[in-house]
């Protein structure tokens, strides 16, 4: 992750081209959650290492893999990003996975957060992917045509599930429900 990073940091300073497309992709993606109706899925922010420690415990952040002091910045950056870009969260769940939910909380302090199980990482148990797959769908396409922004903290294997898109932590997914499925509008990078 840290060499993709200086990869697309040395890019944009050889490629000023590259680091223009995406301040336009970032810029378009937060237009459209402004103007409602959209739903953001949001990667939890930066945890450092993959998966869960052995018996580690939904009740226990003590047990799970948690926000670095970088994530936890990173976490505030995101809910300031989206409120400078005038974007209204009207409904904010997230995985009961503390990295999750912490991620939730610092972005959005003023705002209730919902902890949903359809959004729990299944990284460990890949038989439960279809049915939370579904689930997310479900409640991307119930979204459609309300006013605000559906805000959903999870993680990628759920993201790259319901989208096709693999994000990096903290890295917002825009998508537009619809009446089969869900359009990806752009991605969103602190």
């Amino acid at each position: 992750m840290m060499h993709r990073r200086r990869f697309l940091a040395g890019l944009a300073a050889v490629c000023p081209a590259a680091a223009l497309a995406q301040a336009a992709s970032n810029a378009s993606a937060l237009r459209a959650l402004a103007e409602g109706g959209m739903v953001a899925l949001i990667r939890h922010a930066a945890a450092p290492g993959t998966g869960d420690p052995p018996g580690f415990r939904l009740d226990d952040c003590s047990t799970q893999r948690n926000l670095s002091e970088a994530g936890r910045r990173q976490a505030a950056e995101l809910g300031r990003m989206l409120r400078q870009a005038g974007v209204r969260v009207t409904d904010l769940r997230s995985s009961r996975w503390c990295r999750a939910s912490q991620t939730a909380e610092l972005a959005f302090p003023d705002i209730p957060v919902q902890r949903d199980p359809a959004l729990d990482s299944f990284f460990d148990e890949p038989e439960r992917q279809q049915q939370q797959t579904d689930q997310i769908r479900a409640l991307m396409a119930s979204w459609r045509g309300r006013d605000g922004a559906l805000v959903l903290v999870t993680h990628q294997v759920n993201i790259t599930a319901a989208t096709g898109v693999y994000p990096a932590e903290g890295e917002i997914v825009v998508v537009q429900p619809t009446e089969a499925d869900v359009a990806v509008l752009g991605r969103v990078r602190v």
